[in-house]
């Protein structure tokens, strides 16, 4: 997996990093990554992935874009409303570099094509909204024994973790075991969202994937980050 000249101007402030250099450049451009979902989580995701150098980024969405979206979901512009999501997404993407693959997935994400879908990919980035999807591609992530990079916002706080029992962590059902019953949780659509902060999850869901490609650092594994933008703190429990 070479670099070519253009790539090595675009990701010059990698390569004098020690830490990543021209091999770890190497090992993100040799990285896949699907995105569950094209909203506000994945819209940072996508573009920092995309400038990062992630060599193929996969869009899984079956939503148009919506006037009630734009004011967190960066991927889409006014333009876009009433078109499928993952279309628009991937425009932005190649907008940003066009090294990168870019493979749509308009379908919603079931039991019968979870595995499917999941498995071509390293790593697995949750930018869901809704809990059937959560625990779906969790369940899928464990089979299949792929990284779980997972965020969810609500309000004015969020949370981000890394799923991975194959790598010594727990996974998202061994934090949560049962999903809540319908209605008791609220949606973004019904609770609201502070339009900044899927932009705060979503850095830090997209940090820890290039962590991952790279084998650097020390990664949310069996840790769970919460942060309160109201209070500006974050907290961290020990799973």
């Amino acid at each position: 997996m070479e670099l070519n000249n253009d790539e090595i101007r675009r990701y010059s402030r990698h390569l004098i990093l020690p830490e990543v250099g021209l091999a770890g450049q190497k090992k993100i451009k040799s990285t896949s990554v699907l995105s569950i979902g094209a909203g506000g989580l994945s819209s940072p995701i996508a573009m920092y992935l995309a400038a990062a150098g992630i060599g193929k980024i996969g869009v899984l969405d079956f939503d148009t874009v919506d006037y009630s979206n734009l004011q967190r979901q960066i991927l889409h512009t006014d333009a876009d409303v009433g078109r499928p999501k993952a279309e628009s997404a991937k425009e932005t993407i190649h907008g940003i570099n066009p090294n990168v693959e870019v493979v749509i997935h308009n379908t919603r994400i079931t039991s019968e094509n979870a595995l499917e879908i999941i498995a071509p990919y390293d790593i697995v980035v949750d930018g869901t909204d809704n809990f059937p999807t959560r625990y779906l591609t969790n369940d899928a992530c464990v089979l299949l024994k792929k990284p779980n990079v997972y965020g969810s916002i609500f309000r004015f706080e969020g949370q981000a973790s890394v799923f991975a029992p194959h790598l010594g962590g727990p996974c998202y059902r061994c934090l949560y075991p049962e999903p809540p019953p319908p209605g008791m949780v609220p949606s973004c659509a019904e609770g609201g969202v502070l339009g900044v902060l899927p932009g705060i999850i979503g850095c830090i869901q997209t940090t820890e994937i290039l962590k991952l490609a790279l084998g650097k650092g020390t990664s949310l594994i069996g840790r769970l980050l919460l942060f309160n933008s109201l209070e500006m703190k974050f907290r961290e429990l020990k799973l």
